[in-house]
């Protein structure tokens, strides 16, 4: 029986080698390179603003109402009929031109009757004169000649009496023509009242009666209204606590005042377009009014055109003054904290984070009007402040305008 050959068959792998050499090149297919750790993180960047002092007129925007700069209200002085309306309504007038007339019949006959009650007691007043000179010749001889009694001393009495009866007449005579002559000033006055004329010039308004109306002396309503439109008026309130407020920076030196720039103002319409004609302040009123807290403003305005109309809304900017040292901070650079009170955040010169407490004034354009907690040549971080805390070293990246100053303006203008 044949014996069965224990040589291996070269067709069969060997799996014996061939795990081997699997388990052999493991540890090489797993051994690569480990990457290199990441470089540590840099500090974090900001963008800043570097602050300078700018000279910076200060102005305040004050609501106010245009007023006629004069109102006369015509009134008859004299009772009478209308006769004639003598103005077209609407129109401008003339200081002294005729309005109306009130019938003058009745004047006149009371200033003829003046007259004749006048002359009646001038003629009386020449015969008393006339007549006095005798009588006082008479009680003369009469008194020589009762002292020798020549004649007796009633007859003297009698020239006495009469001549002290005569120069009382005299007298009445005198008072009399003197209230003649002023009944017939007073007539003549009266007279004079019947043509109504035009006191002052400028625009009238509606008639309040037409013709054949009874007009009264001095009654209640005016016959119409004349208002002069060119001046007018414009009257403003400002709170008193901001005329506190600016004397108390006027005395510090931060805020330099000239009476004759204060004194030019501008006016913006309620449509907000600009009045082209600047005005003039007036004055201040010396009273603060207890219920608001205000002092009204009294403005001039030339008016040819016409264009502002008494009861008008319009805006006053008024200068209150110049800062030379304004600091102006970008508005993005100004945040809030819990409390709603200004912070900003600065870069020190040791190029670490810095909050500060500031106190704003007003906002001037896109900027604000710093008057505490920033200075000259800080720098005010506007961009990456979310990423930093308080003491925490930065790197600067200065923006565009990061000098105040060179925004190509040497002074700017604001207003609250």
């Amino acid at each position: 029986m044949p014996v069965p050959s224990m040589q291996p068959t070269n067709q069969r792998p060997n799996c014996l080698a061939v795990v081997c050499l699997l388990i052999a090149g493991l540890p090489a297919m797993n051994c690569k390179p480990k990457s290199a750790a990441p470089p540590p993180a840099g500090p974090p960047e900001v963008m800043t603003v570097t602050l300078a002092a700018e000279k910076v007129v200060l102005t305040t925007e004050l609501p106010g109402r245009t007023s006629a700069y004069l109102v006369a209200e015509v009134r008859p002085q004299v009772s009478g009929l209308i006769q004639k309306r003598l103005f077209r309504e609407g129109s401008d007038v003339k200081a002294g031109e005729l309005l109306y007339q009130i019938d003058p019949a009745p004047f006149e006959a009371a200033l003829n009757q003046a007259k004749a009650t006048l002359a009646t007691a001038q003629a009386e007043l020449v015969t008393a004169e006339a007549n006095l000179p005798a009588i006082r010749s008479r009680e003369g001889r009469l008194r020589e000649l009762v002292a020798i009694r020549a004649v007796s001393q009633q007859d003297y009495d009698d020239a006495s009496a009469a001549l002290r009866q005569a120069e009382a007449a005299l007298g009445a005579r005198k008072a009399a023509v003197e209230i003649s002559r002023a009944a017939v000033e007073s007539a003549q006055i009266n007279l004079s009242y019947t043509p109504i004329r035009a006191p002052i010039s400028g625009r009238i308004g509606i008639s309040n009666v037409t013709v054949g109306a009874m007009a009264t002396a001095y009654q209640p309503v005016p016959l119409a209204v004349i208002q002069q439109l060119d001046p007018i008026y414009v009257d403003v309130v400002q709170a008193n606590a901001d005329l506190l407020r600016l004397r108390r920076r006027a005395e510090k030196g931060h805020l330099k005042q000239s009476g004759a720039a204060q004194s030019n103002v501008r006016l913006l319409l309620e449509d907000g377009t600009a009045y082209p004609l600047r005005g003039t302040l007036q004055f201040r009123d010396v009273t603060v009014d207890p219920t608001t807290g205000s002092v009204k403003l009294r403005m001039v305005f030339s008016n040819p055109n016409l264009v502002l109309l008494p009861g008008m809304f319009v805006q006053a900017i008024v200068e209150e003054g110049v800062n030379p040292q304004a600091i102006l901070a970008p508005q993005q650079g100004i945040t809030r904290d819990n409390k709603g009170n200004p912070i900003a955040w600065v870069v020190e010169q040791d190029g670490k984070v810095a909050q500060r407490t500031v106190e704003l004034d007003r906002a001037i354009g896109d900027r604000w009007l710093v008057t505490g907690g920033l200075a000259a040549g800080d720098r005010l971080i506007v961009e990456g402040r979310q990423r930093v805390r308080p003491g925490m070293a930065v790197k600067v990246v200065p923006s565009a305008d990061s000098a105040a100053a060179g925004r190509g303006k040497n002074q700017a203008e604001g207003g609250r």
